[in-house]
């Protein structure tokens, strides 16, 4: 999935389901999920959306 789209799918996740989402990248595009699912090498994150952050 290409960035722009998912920024903006990990934003809207992350105010839905209000839970932390972790916006990761792979050798096959960029990810959404949350955060405590992530297993993976931290240095994949990219960024992390937090709807109790302001």
């Amino acid at each position: 999935m290409p960035l722009a789209t998912a920024q903006s799918l990990a934003w809207n996740l992350s105010r839905t389901l209000m839970t932390v989402i972790a916006l990761i990248r792979t050798e096959h595009g960029y990810y959404a999920l949350p955060a405590s699912e992530f297993e993976g090498d931290a240095t994949m994150v990219v960024r992390e959306y937090d709807p109790f952050e302001r």
